[in-house]
């Protein structure tokens, strides 16, 4: 009986690696788990430091959306090739490598981080239910749960139909920012500017703490256990042919998805800076704030309307990508397996608390700062999974001829030292101010 829960279909499998090239049908099965896997990278989290960043900053913290996308597809092409070629997740290999203390450690981490990203999914979603209905936040809430059962609900007519779903969701996303690009009108000269890193980023607490939440929220770690599970049955056997077949597959399902999610955190950040920097509203941190403000600012009512609904699709379907990961670590840390409206039933619960409080004590404009927060709670978790992860690809043992070496290899431990340092950046503002 076959209890990988990210397996595919033995005779679907064998269609796959057993001709010479995939056929079209596969190569869209490879996006679809890529997709999976970028729609983390646009959840509500992303708007909240993104928006954040445009108002405050302009476009200056264009160039931190540009690296950090970069850092996650380098990243998330060591996951997967990782997956691909050992036929293991990350997970399982730390489990497998580490003792049992240390396996317990990355575990509780790893479970912060993807409580973490939840929470963001949690608010988000209630503030685009409240903009879009005009419910209550706690109402909001607690409807992001059935929501999240209504996306699971999904696989039960197989994992493809889950996948098209989401990428119909980011399809969606995508074109709800290319009208209010239209309607924003931003300096485009000024964007390409903002494209190149600011001298002034280390220097400056604020930049340095939305650099950080932008980071956390590209660079998702929980992301790293995620990819390599999904991919991981892909190659049905250890020869070279089968291998290089499916990284070539995976490795287009990464790209293209990851390459539209950078396009959509640009674009989020672009027309925040294009219409509330512009403006003089410098301090529009709060997604209800931003809804209200940016239809009478740019002259249209569909800017708002839009604003919301893309807000909803994000965290929609970025629920999938926290229970799938959740599943991933407390099978491979644990050995643990949990059918998936238990494991969603689990991560949720332990994110409408922190939500709920939030929304009682502060209110409509307390989801900005727990947005944010959840962000930069992620970014600090980073070194963790990032670390075990280059040193595993890089194992000539484990990876054979397909281990990661060379260029990729030194620009993979620079990411590593780049997030530490930035972490550390954080850490001493946040001590010394």
């Amino acid at each position: 009986m076959n209890t990988n829960p990210f397996a595919l279909d033995p005779s679907r499998r064998r269609r796959r690696v057993d001709r010479g090239r995939p056929r079209p049908e596969n190569w869209l099965g490879f996006v679809g788990a890529g997709a999976l896997v970028a729609v983390g990278y646009m959840d509500p989290g992303n708007w909240a430091t993104a928006l954040a960043g445009g108002a405050g900053y302009g476009y200056r913290l264009l160039s931190v959306v540009l690296i950090s996308s970069l850092m996650a597809m380098l990243l998330q092409w060591v996951s997967s090739r990782l997956g691909v070629v050992t036929g293991r997740d990350l997970a399982q290999l730390c489990r497998e490598r580490t003792g049992r203390s240390t396996t317990l450690f990355l575990w509780i981490t790893s479970e912060i981080a993807i409580i973490a990203c939840d929470v963001a999914e949690v608010v988000g979603s209630a503030v685009a239910l409240q903009l879009l209905l005009g419910m209550s936040l706690t109402v909001g809430v607690l409807l992001s749960a059935v929501g999240t059962f209504a996306m699971l609900a999904l696989q039960r007519h197989g994992r493809r139909t889950l996948e098209t779903a989401v990428v119909a969701l980011i399809i969606f996303v995508g074109m709800c920012f290319v009208v209010e690009l239209a309607l924003a009108r931003p300096d485009w000269r000024e964007a390409l500017a903002g494209a190149a890193p600011s001298p002034g980023l280390l220097r400056d607490a604020g930049m340095v703490w939305l650099a950080a939440g932008i980071l956390g929220a590209t660079v998702m770690p929980h992301n790293l256990y995620l990819h390599s599970a999904l991919v991981r049955t892909h190659a049905r056997s250890a020869s070279d042919a089968h291998i290089a077949r499916a990284l070539r597959g995976v490795n287009f399902g990464t790209f293209s998805s990851l390459s539209l999610a950078f396009v959509i955190n640009a674009a989020l950040l672009i027309v925040s800076a294009a219409v509330f920097h512009a403006s003089g509203h410098h301090n529009v941190t709060d997604l209800a704030d931003a809804h209200r403000l940016i239809a009478p600012i740019v002259g249209s009512r569909w800017a708002a309307v839009l604003f919301a609904a893309a807000l909803l699709a994000c965290g929609l379907s970025a629920t999938v990508t926290g229970t799938l990961a959740g599943q991933a670590v407390m099978e491979g840390f644990l050995q643990i397996r949990l059918p998936r409206w238990q494991r969603a039933l689990l991560t949720r619960s332990l994110a409408i608390g922190p939500a709920l409080v939030a929304v009682a004590l502060f209110g409509p404009h307390g989801s900005a700062q727990l947005l944010v927060a959840s962000q930069v709670v992620l970014s600090l978790q980073l070194p963790l999974a990032v670390v075990p992860l280059i040193r595993l690809a890089s194992d000539a043992r484990l990876m054979r001829s397909w281990r990661v070496r060379g260029v990729p290899l030194a620009l993979a431990w620079a990411c590593a030292a780049g997030i530490i340092a930035l972490n550390g950046a954080l850490i001493w503002e946040t001590a010394t101010g």
